[in-house]
């Protein structure tokens, strides 16, 4: 099969991945009248301008005509997939593939319909054979077939995935940290302990593995074990700020706050335009009992990221404490509202 049947998925956002249509009208077969060809035609039209609804509604008249244009079902399918409506495209792309069972496009497209639909044992066989006729790997299939592989608890083959999407070797340690990030992505943290410490053995330099495996322990409230982990990870790069942000979270969580506040500068004094360690060192110089300085970082957090409600909760505190209650008053509100709004 000829790789230019495969549509290429140009990204994910949040669930839905954007198609980018390559299909041209059909040809006229015999028994279809003009129209309903020329009706064809403009429905991948009104598809390549992402008019989904009219080209559905034309595409539903033509359903109604007997004998269908041939590839009724395929562009059917696609409309409902961009349309976001998944069992409609299912139905209809699963038609496709019984008609021509070589539409690489429609193959694709009943793929990530099953995988967005939640039924991955149907979408695994289907993205594989995508991937496996593609002469180079697609990032976003790549991607969405080792999620796929988590899901279902499939290590090894997700590290094939994976390991293909970042063009490593299947075998090496960069392969394992991979495998071990995208696993904390998807809350595998439990089996992710592992595949790093297999990492370890096969590298003990590389980099992240340390940094992941003390992330996964500070989940766990295992603050001792997390900060040895931070350390090792410092020594191998002692300019990664995200370590020192964990740390200072870490020593927090312990109330050693001298030194959460170290690391937390330190985290600051590496990268200044993140939030987190401001707000963070913020609510540490509330707990030593330093308002002043803390509604100094807490004001520059706000500014950065004005839509934080941990932020404005903490600069109202910081504001109460220091006698300034109209101000004080103002972000507590700021906070309900935004909080409302984040968290439905």
């Amino acid at each position: 099969m000829s790789s230019a049947k495969w549509l290429r998925p140009a990204g994910i956002v949040l669930t839905f991945l954007f198609l980018a249509s390559t299909s041209q009208g059909a040809a006229q077969e015999p028994g279809v009248t003009i129209a309903a060809t020329e009706d064809m035609a403009r429905a991948s039209k009104l598809l390549n301008e992402h008019q989904v609804d009219e080209a559905i509604a034309l595409l539903s008249q033509l359903e109604q005509k007997d004998p269908k244009p041939p590839g009724l079902d395929a562009k059917l399918g696609k409309a409902y997939y961009e349309k976001r409506d998944y069992p409609l495209a299912i139905t209809h792309l699963e038609r496709a593939l019984r008609d021509d069972p070589g539409d690489g496009e429609s193959t694709q497209l009943l793929g990530l319909s099953y995988y967005l639909h939640g039924r991955l044992p149907q979408a695994i066989p289907l993205l594989e054979q995508v991937q496996s006729e593609l002469p180079r790997p697609d990032v976003t299939g790549s991607y969405i077939l080792g999620v796929s592989y988590l899901q279902t608890q499939r290590w090894e083959k997700a590290r094939l995935a994976f390991a293909k999407m970042f063009s490593v070797p299947a075998e090496s340690a960069r392969a394992y940290v991979v495998l071990g990030q995208m696993m904390l992505r998807q809350q595998f943290e439990d089996p992710a302990i592992p595949v790093l410490k297999k990492a370890l053995e096969l590298d003990s330099r590389i980099p992240m593995a340390h940094f992941l495996l003390g992330e996964i322990y500070l989940f766990k409230g295992d603050e001792k074990l997390g900060l040895e982990e931070f350390q090792q990870e410092l020594e191998l790069n002692p300019i990664m700020w995200l370590v020192y942000w964990r740390m200072g979270d870490a020593y927090a969580r312990q109330e050693n706050w001298n030194e959460a506040e170290r690391a937390l500068k330190q985290a600051i004094w590496l990268n200044q335009n993140f939030t987190g360690p401001y707000i963070l060192l913020g609510k540490v110089l509330i707990k030593k009992g330093d308002p002043q300085l803390a509604s100094g970082f807490l004001e520059k957090a706000v500014k950065m990221d004005p839509n934080n409600y941990l932020a404005h909760y903490l600069l109202g505190q910081a504001y109460k404490e220091l006698g300034r209650d109209e101000e004080a008053n103002e972000h507590f509100k700021l906070t309900q509202s935004l909080r409302a709004v984040k968290e439905p």
